[in-house]
């Protein structure tokens, strides 16, 4: 068969009109849709809007929209059920998505469902317009072509110009599948000029892993609905390089179908040939890859994540039980990460996460998986164990390996881990089972002073299931809120020996545990969050009682009440405890609020604000636990507190015979005296201490010496018939 000849056309200019560009934006969001407006607002361009599904499927139905820029997750239909009906419905317009929804598979199945972008909303807002700007500009060459077509339909030159001008390599082949007909996108694709393919088998482009497949394209006979459809071919280039192909809506794209002489009946027509197009989709699945890969791996540190790391761990669950082998799980924590992230950023931690990730990998033997959970916690999967001493080997080895410095701002840092590890079956048989045991057995290490490992053991789960029942039953206790008692602790002035105040100190009544004291809840409503409503709680409760003793005279007992950092971090603190001071008629002054001084050094300036704000209602300000911590200076003198705590540890190594042991105590009296801050000393327990604080011009105390926290009708009691009463009464108790 001879082969079709060159041909050379240059069509007349056509008088194409311009019209303005149609631009749809569908939102459920009003204010995201005039973001949107103003960003790709330009001349010739109509912008219009949707806030739902059915809306925008009515706009669509006139066929006019050039570029639908939409939302996925709409309240009456997804944006992926209209990109289908657009499908169906053959409706021209280009979808770009710009969704807020970070899920992989969405990206992916709007990629396949004819999306010419997937953009999260969350990204740079160029990467929109300039999308937009790309969609506009082939819209605009998709209309020339067409009204080309439409003018010179019947034209064979025009055909043949479109056919040399298209994106996509089509291709002629006679029945012996040598190639009769290629045009000229060939050699942009594939590097063959026409020559060298005229007359040569298509075999010579395929790679050759594929060819048994690519047989029953390039040979079809058949026409119509049953012809080959989006079939995908590796072809190689004249290099021998692999290029893939694939059509807009889904994955394969080589098409092709039988052509026929016309002559005859159609039962009788003879086979001529193929006649096929094939489309080059290489970005588009490299840009599938990528997302293939951000599904199931970490992006800073390119390990696999917790997806990827719990389908491993069930193969080689399986394969372990098949083979009577173990299975080592641990779960790794980086000791003191927080820290690097406080003082030197962000940035620094990524990189010593990055760090962290690559030496530990050399630890481990070539079938194992460090997997990345989130955060600074890592796993490791450890496949065919011959014993458990095989997992302590390589913990062994990465604990030593991590001895090394890390640098961090340009500084060496020493870092340690604390690792937990389980084995399957003695810890379970489930990676959901392994993976909880192994977290168990690494918090227990943390809890032991950090930088080691730990096998995990049955007994291990009694602490963890004693805590949840805990937290269920602080939440409960919170709702009824009978269970709750507040102490007093009385704070005297030896010097005046008078009761000044009292620090409020909440109990729990638990109803199967008896009395428990605050280092046993407290900390787990920090850790839940219920903290904020236990202190709104003790804030009520002291007041109202504060009240009932003023009421009865003592009308100058300053109350001191700790706060939680979360409390802190409310921006209504202030409102609040004021709205509850005017409920029982209490001067704010009466107040003062105890801040532990770790928060001077915890996002500094909010906190400074906040005490500012406290301080201008009035009310007293105290820091906690004075010169236990690391703070400055600097923050101490430009937080407007009006007193500080020296802390129990300090009081309790007063020693009468080592003259160094008042020390730091006088150093804090100093600092105190220098910013006219009052002091208080805390945990007097014996006379010896007290009169070394009183030498040190510290004369408000509290401590066992005077009285260990009452119950509030022992400390009514405490006011008027001890050593220190409250001899301010102006009034006598009222009848």
């Amino acid at each position: 068969m001879k082969a079709i000849a060159e041909f050379e056309f240059s069509p007349q200019s056509l008088d194409i009109q311009e019209t303005p560009c149609k631009i749809l934006i569908v939102d459920d969001e009003e204010r995201i849709r005039a973001a949107y407006r103003h960003l790709l607002a330009g001349e010739g361009r109509i912008i219009e809007e949707c806030g739902s599904g059915s809306e925008a499927r009515h706009r669509l139905e006139d066929r006019d929209v050039d570029v639908l820029i939409l939302d996925l997750n709409l309240p009456d239909i997804h944006g992926l059920d209209i990109m289908e009906w657009m499908v169906h419905q053959h409706v021209p317009t280009a979808v770009v998505v710009f969704s807020g929804d970070e899920s992989i598979d969405s990206a992916i199945r709007a990629l396949r469902h004819g999306a010419f972008e997937f953009i999260r909303k969350h990204g740079d807002p160029q990467e929109l317009i300039d999308t937009v700007d790309r969609v506009l500009h082939r819209r605009r060459i998709e209309r020339e072509q067409a009204l080309m077509t439409v003018r010179l339909e019947q034209s064979e030159r025009l055909h043949r110009f479109l056919v040399e001008q298209s994106p996509d390599f089509i291709y002629t082949l006679d029945k012996d599948g040598l190639f009769i007909f290629v045009n000229g996108r060939v050699q942009a694709m594939l590097g063959y000029t026409r020559e060298e393919l005229l007359g040569k088998h298509y075999s010579m482009i395929v790679y050759p892993d594929d060819l048994e497949h690519a047989r029953f394209v390039f040979n079809e006979r058949r026409i119509g609905e049953r012809a080959s459809n989006n079939v995908e071919i590796r072809l190689q280039t004249r290099t021998r390089g692999v290029r893939h192909f694939e059509n807009r809506t889904i994955v394969t794209i080589l098409s092709a179908q039988g052509i026929y002489a016309a002559n005859g009946q159609p039962t009788d027509r003879q086979f001529m040939g193929t006649s096929g197009v094939a489309r080059d989709i290489t970005d588009r699945k490299k840009a599938e890859e990528t997302i293939a890969f951000q599904a199931f791996h970490d992006l800073l540190t390119g390990l696999p994540n917790r997806i990827l790391f719990k389908d491993r761990l069930g193969v080689a669950l399986k394969q372990a039980k098949r083979k009577n082998k173990r299975v080592g799980v641990m779960f790794i924590d980086i000791d003191r990460f927080k820290l690097v992230n406080d003082t030197y950023g962000h940035h620094e931690g990524d990189e010593l996460l990055k760090c962290f990730a690559e030496r530990s990998r050399s630890c481990l033997r070539s079938g194992d998986t460090l997997a990345r959970q989130g955060g600074d916690e890592f796993t490791v999967l450890l496949p065919d164990l011959g014993n458990g001493d095989d997992a302590t080997v390589i913990a062994a080895k990465m604990l030593a390996e991590l001895k090394r410095p890390f640098k961090v701002a340009g500084l060496d840092f020493f870092t340690t881990v604390s690792i937990g590890i389980a084995l399957y079956p003695d810890n379970g048989e489930t990676p959901e089972v392994l993976l909880r045991n192994a977290d168990i057995a690494m918090y227990q290490i943390k809890g032991r002073g950090k930088n080691g490992y730990l096998h995990y053991a049955p007994d291990m789960h009694s602490g963890h299931s004693m805590r949840l029942t805990l937290e269920g039953d602080l939440r409960q206790a919170l709702e009824i809120g009978d269970q709750f008692e507040l102490y007093y602790q009385p704070q005297i002035s030896f010097s005046q020996r008078r009761t000044i105040g009292m620090e409020a100190l909440i109990r729990w009544h638990h109803p199967r545990y008896g009395l428990m004291m605050p280092d046993t809840f407290i900390p787990l409503a920090e850790d839940t969050g219920m903290i904020v409503a236990l202190g709104e709680w003790v804030i009520d409760r002291a007041l109202c009682q504060l009240a009932s003793w003023r009421s009865k005279g003592f009308t100058r007992l300053q109350l001191a009440i700790n706060l939680s950092p979360k409390e802190l971090e409310r921006g209504d603190l202030p409102e609040r405890i004021m709205r509850r001071l005017d409920t029982y008629a209490i001067p704010a002054e009466v107040l003062d609020i105890e801040i532990t001084e770790t928060l001077l050094m915890q996002d500094a300036e909010k906190n400074i604000s906040t005490v500012k704000q406290l301080r201008n209602c009035g009310l007293k300000v105290s820091i906690d636990d004075f010169g236990t911590r690391y703070s400055s200076l600097n923050y101490l003198r430009r937080f407007p507190i009006n007193s500080i705590k020296i802390d129990q540890s300090f009081v309790r190594d007063l020693n009468p015979d080592k003259q160094s042991s008042t020390s730091i105590i006088h150093a804090i009296a100093c600092i105190a005296r220098s910013f006219d801050l009052r002091i208080l000393a805390e945990g007097v327990e014996s006379e010896a201490q007290r009169q070394m604080l009183s030498g040190l011009e510290c004369d408000d105390m509290q401590g066992f010496l005077f009285s260990q926290p009452l119950t509030a009708a022992a400390f009514e009691g405490f006011l008027s018939g001890s050593d220190f009463p409250a001899r301010d009464r102006a009034t006598a108790p009222l009848m």
